[in-house]
């Protein structure tokens, strides 16, 4: 349990610095380094980088369309066929993301068992 959280916060911390200088898959980077620093076993692999990205894309994208309104979200989510609902285009986003982030994890697991059996 105590990996899991140290993973879950980890992460978080590792994609918001990295977002200052990456551009989005940066959150794939920070998945794939808490995934060879603080190892996971089995579906924790997939769903704590999963969750963690999901709640940081989630939140940054509320704290930035909150600034104008929502008006460009409003309008993407049209584009998108969501009805124009904003939340559900921050929910679409961080779903993305987060499966960006869970298969970079599991190959950050799998890398790491490939090196160490290799030793």
């Amino acid at each position: 349990m105590k990996n899991i959280l140290i993973n879950f916060f980890a992460t978080i911390l590792v994609a918001f610095l990295l977002s200052f200088v990456l551009p989005w898959w940066s959150v794939m980077t920070a998945a794939l380094v808490t995934s060879l620093f603080f190892p996971l076993k089995r579906a924790a692999v997939f769903f704590v980088p999963f969750l963690a990205i999901l709640v940081f894309w989630g939140l940054y994208s509320f704290i930035l369309s909150s600034g104008n309104d929502y008006t460009l979200a409003k309008r993407v989510a049209t584009l998108l066929y969501l009805g124009g609902n904003p939340y559900m285009l921050m929910i679409v986003t961080g779903v993305i993301g987060g499966l960006a982030a869970g298969f970079t994890a599991i190959f950050g697991k799998q890398f790491a068992a490939l090196s160490i059996k290799k030793r």
